[in-house]
């Protein structure tokens, strides 16, 4: 019951704040790399099974997530 004590509502809508703002900036991301590449990155992924790919965007979006993280902690 203590821990729920300590929980203070403000905590709780920054951690939903920023999940929103996080996952938005990364769908602007995607939305931005989708648009500079000049064939479709889900056809070549899912139709050609193009594996490098896949990896390559996996990466990319850990390294983007890793960077959103830091400027929303600063």
């Amino acid at each position: 019951m203590e821990y729920l004590a300590a929980i203070q509502i403000a905590e709780i809508i920054s951690t939903i704040f920023y999940t929103f703002l996080g996952v938005t900036l990364m769908w602007i991301v995607w939305k931005v790399i989708d648009w500079l590449t000049p064939f479709s990155i889900v056809r070549e992924i899912e139709h050609d099974q193009n594996t490098a790919l896949a990896v390559l965007v996996g990466l990319l979006f850990v390294s983007v997530a890793i960077i959103i993280a830091a400027v929303i902690l600063s």
